[in-house]
């Protein structure tokens, strides 16, 4: 499949499984499974374009597990996926642009539309993220701190971490 057709079905199937799954007749159960076929059925994709976008996604957002699929994170329905806490590295990052700068130095990193904050475990991932609206600048968070400070974290199958709200006092610029 060539990129572009690729990039474009990543973004259906995002918005399937972590959005708006009712819109193409899809109902994801509480930890946001779906079966495989009912993917295939609600978008009219061969199970190799699903297979290849899976495979060949940059991030990784989809798990498929047997006969049923789902988004790693990101949703903006409700969904529990499940992940239990887990200690963070020392530091993590978060890709924003300077739109963004002064309310996240004011409130911190909050969730927004989606559930948790996602965080980057280096640099390089966190200045692509931040890249999609801009240029990217790359704050750091004391999750070292944040954690002794009785702050949760949750590890996503594709590398991300998740936390609830990051407060303005563990973030920095790198």
């Amino acid at each position: 499949m060539e990129d572009e057709r690729m990039i474009r079905l990543s973004k259906r199937m995002s918005k399937a499984l972590r959005h708006q799954p009712e819109r193409v007749g899809l109902t994801l159960d509480p930890a946001g499974w779906v079966p495989v076929a009912d993917v295939l059925n609600a978008l009219g994709i061969t199970p190799e374009d699903l297979h290849d976008v899976v495979a060949r996604n940059d991030k990784k957002r989809f798990t498929i597990d047997g006969d049923r699929i789902r988004a790693n994170q990101g949703h903006s329905v409700e969904v529990d996926l499940g992940l239990p806490t887990a200690v963070p590295p020392d530091q993590l990052f978060h890709g924003t642009v300077a739109q963004f700068l002064d309310d996240i130095l004011r409130d911190g990193l909050r969730p927004m539309s989606r559930h948790d904050v996602h965080l980057s475990p280096d640099r390089e991932t966190a200045r692509r993220v931040g890249a999609r609206r801009g240029r990217p600048l790359i704050l750091t968070v004391d999750a070292k701190a944040m954690h002794a400070d009785g702050h949760e974290f949750r590890l996503s199958a594709n590398g991300v971490w998740l936390t609830g709200h990051v407060p303005p006092e563990y973030l920095g610029t790198a």
